[in-house]
């Protein structure tokens, strides 16, 4: 079972999430995702990641969650995988943030190179300390390097649950628009931004962001695992 469509269209790859009602992310979901962006990258010039209307994700996969610390593990891992693969892909990758989006899906609007939010009653955030759960290392670090410092604290230590307005005031998102416009928006974002000069995106965006992802990448295993329960 496919949980990820992929259409490319005038050099833009879209990719559509669609896992459930809560728009979950599972290990088989992370893992989908990572292959289908490694695919845009050999394809197209520029991807556009989408969730379903009214809910980008609530995060990560809940039932996996229940089935004990090795699948939670795997699945957080995977998780890490996946966002570093947004946050360094070589193409510039636009999110369209349609509805909800927590604690993994608040992580996965921050990895693009441009957020785009759906104006309405839409809850942006991680949750993480409200149901007294540590936060993995990169989730941190991803927060640190793309939040407001203003808002660091009240976002990841005090779970800060924001509405679209609050949550572009925090740097979760570069934009607002109205529902309907999310997916056209992205579209004409990744159009623009695929015009830049290449190898200069991917090399400036390595620049920028490597330091991050390779404080991510090296301590991941060992940082997830001392979160499960012995």
């Amino acid at each position: 079972m496919s949980f990820v469509t992929s259409e490319i269209e005038d050099g833009v790859c879209v990719l559509r999430l669609d896992h459930g009602k809560p728009n979950s992310i599972s290990s088989a979901v992370a893992n989908e995702l990572i292959t289908a962006l490694d695919e845009a990258e050999k394809t197209a010039e520029a991807v556009v990641l989408l969730g379903k209307p009214g809910m980008f994700s609530g995060g990560f996969d809940l039932p996996t969650m229940a089935e004990g610390p090795a699948a939670a593990a795997a699945m957080v891992k995977a998780g890490g995988r996946l966002l570093m693969s947004i946050y360094g892909h070589p193409k510039p990758v636009v999110v369209g943030c349609t509805g909800h989006a927590i604690a993994m899906g608040a992580f996965t609007v921050m990895a693009g190179d441009y957020r785009i939010g759906a104006r309405g009653a839409f809850k942006i955030g991680a949750n993480e300390t409200a149901i007294g759960m540590t936060l993995p290392a990169f989730a941190i670090e991803l927060s640190r390097a793309c939040l407001s410092k203003r808002h660091f604290d009240r976002a990841l230590v005090q779970s800060t649950i924001y509405d679209p307005e609050g949550a572009l005031d925090a740097g979760f998102f570069d934009c607002l628009v109205e529902p309907d416009r999310v997916e056209a928006e992205a579209r004409e974002v990744a159009a623009r931004l695929a015009q830049l000069k290449q190898p200069a995106f991917r090399n400036n965006k390595r620049l920028a962001h490597g330091e991050t992802i390779n404080l991510i990448l090296s301590t991941l295993e060992e940082n997830v695992d001392g979160l499960m329960p012995s």
